[in-house]
């Protein structure tokens, strides 16, 4: 696995005495009353998840071991990484992706090359677990490392989340001087400005979160007061 739940990351540097980090990325909660929060919904949370699954399975019914390719859903732009033999095949894989139900955008970042070896997974994942804890470690109020997805391939690092520019562009500064990272592609679907409620939000307010909505009640995940522009097209840096 490449692909890392920054909100499970932090509350585990947050909380390293508690037993386990999802009760508090279920709950909402870590430390003392710090709240995790996502600016997606939380049936949009519950539809990337969905979207990952079925677009998972519908590439592996297809071509097996023929292929390696990952899945990120963010926000229901769906972003395929990887290995494929051939550019028929590439053009394929891309089809089935957007055929997926509930995607609303694919961002197809995969190469037309042998699948990676072992070694380069288990490197590549060990490159994603630093851009992660750099991404907490460092954030310094510029951003919220929970609103940012990691996906590394080949030494390549996709950013995905929903940002402001500044917070996207500050992040991706702390990812591409990470060691290991040999680029940076910044893949983020970007908002006006931080939600009001985020600015609002108090240490001390320790009320339940909302209940998940079921996947067929999706809404757009981002704030309905705020503007938010088309997921962007790849930037390399």
């Amino acid at each position: 696995m490449k692909r890392f739940c920054t909100g499970l990351v932090l509350a585990c540097v947050l909380a390293p005495a508690l037993q386990g980090c999802f009760p508090l990325v279920a709950t909402g909660m870590v430390g003392t009353g710090f709240v995790i929060a996502d600016r997606r919904t939380s049936g949009a949370q519950l539809e990337d998840e969905g979207i990952e699954l079925r677009a998972d399975h519908a590439i592996g019914d297809k071509y097996g071991e023929k292929v390696h390719v990952n899945t990120t859903s963010f926000n229901r732009n769906l972003l395929l990484t990887g290995e494929v033999p051939d550019q028929a095949t590439r053009t394929d894989l891309e089809a089935l992706a957007r055929a997926t139900t509930n995607v609303r955008s694919v961002i197809d970042e995969t190469v037309i090359a042998g699948n990676s070896s072992f070694s380069q997974r288990t490197t590549d994942s060990y490159v994603s677990t630093k851009v992660h804890a750099r991404l907490v470690s460092e954030a310094d109020g510029r951003y919220s490392p929970v609103h940012i997805s990691v996906t590394t391939e080949d030494g390549i690092v996709y950013l995905m989340g929903l940002v402001t520019r500044s917070e996207g562009d500050a992040a991706a500064s702390v990812a591409s001087t990470t060691s290991g990272v040999r680029k940076v592609v910044k893949v983020f679907e970007y908002i006006a400005k931080a939600p009001e409620s985020e600015k609002a939000a108090s240490p001390q307010d320790k009320s339940p979160p909302p209940a998940p909505s079921k996947p067929e009640d999706v809404q757009p995940a981002a704030p309905q007061s705020e503007e938010t522009l088309p997921p962007a097209q790849p930037v390399h840096m």
